[in-house]
């Protein structure tokens, strides 16, 4: 057989077991609730769509070994396959579950299942619908490969923002009435969706903006780079200027309950920055950086609330917050200190197990005397007099976040963050050059646990309380995860990470359920697509695409070699 109709088949088969795991586990009835068009197509009804849609994608694009580069209608042909592939299994699945009950083993092979991916329809037109949609579907995506590369991402782009913004429906419709544009409300929105004029808006406003950004977004940027020094300082001051007054407004465009989502995206934000430093910068790879959040969180309790167990010294947030620095900075050392002869996955074990043993001392009896066991600590009163309302506290999160930000920012520039790029590279290289590596691992370590523990210090104050129980692993694989899909060394894709996967699931509480599940597959999509993060430093992404560079290179040597050359079908 064909090698490219071999792969298209064989990723259709895959694309149909991962319809056949959504739907067995609920999540297409779940999902069913929910209408992205109203009236015309359900959430639950358009997965099975985005993933023939995947599958195309992947089905018409180009084959590494052999080297055979599908072009034009054979690409599109592919796809079609894959989806078409997809989905047969797909109308297997609702055959199945018509005609044999397993219910009594899993619950959610049921009739109404069959229903739901046959769209409404009966056996045999939805058969054949489901098979149609899903072969389209995979040609859609495999078309993404043949027309130019600026419209297929501004395709991709406008696609999932118009079904983001179906989905958050409710915060969308808050914000309009927040800024006095309640008549868009009509025009965008029905009960449960978007009408199919407000899709169709969404899509194409956010399509053309994004292809005229990268069609026109390299033009202004050599535009600006040729203004004289004094115009463009005076630019990015304007800019500054405005978007400051858009942050400073915030809570009273999006309301409270988005300023709650907001706040918390800011304290990953803030645990993002300190992580990225170890991790980023510095090459350290730690998973126990939860345990900075929790010295941060715990400190500024015992120093802060009447109810602290042992003593109560009742600073106010700004006064205890120099100690609370002090004492993670501290912590942060003597993390480091055990850890400095360690590399790669060896380090990553041990600071895991410095994260499990402070969550275990918090939780501790020994510890209880000091920090109250499992009963935690009580009433801790908010960073500033204005009460701990999400408006109020916004403000000292968003002043925390810059600080932060601006920080980060200088020291990536500085001597000190040039010597941690030279230890992230290659560490023997980096102390054969004279670099001081044991400083640099413990000023990493150090500063990191500084901005985690203002991270800690503020969602104590936040919420008010502190418990063990909020200083699990999950924390700090967060963190780490943020900073993996956002582009690990780049402040700005720390930010836009966090707003991904924090900010997306908070807003999205209602599929709560399937929220880890949804968190994996996003981050396995992203490394096999793309490692480098959605926004990556320069020289994360030159590394990567050399290292890409230089295997494609072998693979072309070893095909001249064994007489396989590149073939375009």
């Amino acid at each position: 057989m064909d090698p490219l109709m071999r792969r298209a088949i064989i990723t259709g088969l895959l694309g149909g077991a991962a319809v056949i795991h959504i739907g067995l586990i609920g999540m297409i009835d779940a999902f069913q609730s929910r209408d992205t068009i109203a009236d015309v197509l359900t959430l639950g009804a358009l997965l099975p769509i985005l993933i023939a849609l995947l599958i195309g994608w992947r089905s018409g694009g180009p084959m590494r070994a052999p080297h055979i580069i599908p072009t034009g209608r054979r690409a599109v042909a592919l796809g079609a396959l894959g989806g078409g592939t997809t989905g047969l299994v797909i109308t297997a699945l609702a055959l199945f579950t018509t005609t044999i009950d397993v219910r009594w083993i899993l619950s959610n092979a049921s009739p109404s299942l069959a229903e739901e991916l046959w769209y409404g329809q009966g056996a045999a037109l939805g058969s054949v619908l489901v098979i149609v949609v899903s072969a389209a579907a995979g040609a859609a995506g495999a078309a993404l490969h043949v027309i130019p590369g600026t419209i297929a991402r501004a395709l991709t782009v406008g696609g999932i923002t118009a079904i983001l913004v179906a989905l958050m429906e409710p915060f969308v419709v808050a914000v309009l009435r927040n800024i006095g544009l309640r008549f868009l409300e009509g025009i965008f929105y029905a009960q449960g969706g978007l009408t199919l004029i407000g899709f169709v808006l969404v899509f194409a406003i956010t399509a053309a903006g994004t292809y005229a950004w990268a069609t026109r977004g390299r033009e202004t940027k050599q535009r600006v780079a040729a203004m004289p020094p004094d115009r463009r300082r005076t630019g990015k001051l304007v800019v500054y200027f405005v978007l400051t007054a858009f942050l400073l407004v915030l809570p009273q465009i999006v309301g409270s309950r988005l300023s709650e989502v907001v706040g918390t995206v800011g304290l990953y934000i803030l645990l993002g920055l300190g992580l990225n430093i170890v991790v980023g910068f510095a090459g350290l790879l730690d998973l126990g950086y939860v345990a900075f959040y929790a010295v941060g969180a715990y400190t500024t309790a015992v120093l802060t609330s009447a109810a602290s167990p042992a003593f109560s010294p009742e600073l106010p947030f700004f006064g205890a917050l120099p100690f609370v620095i002090v004492a993670a900075m501290l912590i942060g050392l003597m993390v480091g200190t055990p850890v400095l002869r360690l590399r790669g996955d060896y380090l990553a074990i041990v600071t895991l197990g410095f994260g499990e043993i402070a969550r275990i001392l918090f939780l501790s009896a020994w510890a209880q005397p000091l920090v109250g066991g499992a009963q935690g600590i009580l009433s801790v009163p908010p960073p500033i007099p204005f009460g701990r309302d999400p408006q109020s506290i916004y403000y000292p999160i968003l002043f925390f976040c810059i600080l932060a930000a601006v920080a980060a920012r200088s020291l990536q520039g500085s001597r000190v963050g040039r010597a941690w790029n030279a230890m992230r590279e290659d560490e023997s290289v980096a102390e054969a050059t004279g670099i001081n590596t044991v400083t640099y691992k413990l000023l990493a370590f150090g500063l990191g646990a500084a901005f985690g523990c203002i991270s800690g210090a503020l969602f104590a104050t936040k919420i008010g309380t502190v418990f063990p129980v909020s200083f699990d692993l999950l924390v700090s694989i967060n963190a780490l995860a943020l900073i993996i899909l956002g582009g690990m060394g780049n402040i700005a894709g720390v930010i836009v990470g966090a707003l991904v996967l924090v900010g997306l699931p908070e807003l999205l509480r209602e599929f709560s359920e399937f929220r880890l599940l949804i968190y994996g597959m996003v981050l396995v999509t992203m490394m096999l697509l793309r490692p480098e993060g959605l926004l990556p430093s320069r020289s994360r992404r030159a590394e990567l695409h050399e290292r890409e560079d230089a295997e494609d290179q072998y693979e072309d040597e070893a095909g001249e070699e064994t007489g396989q050359p590149v073939v375009t079908t």
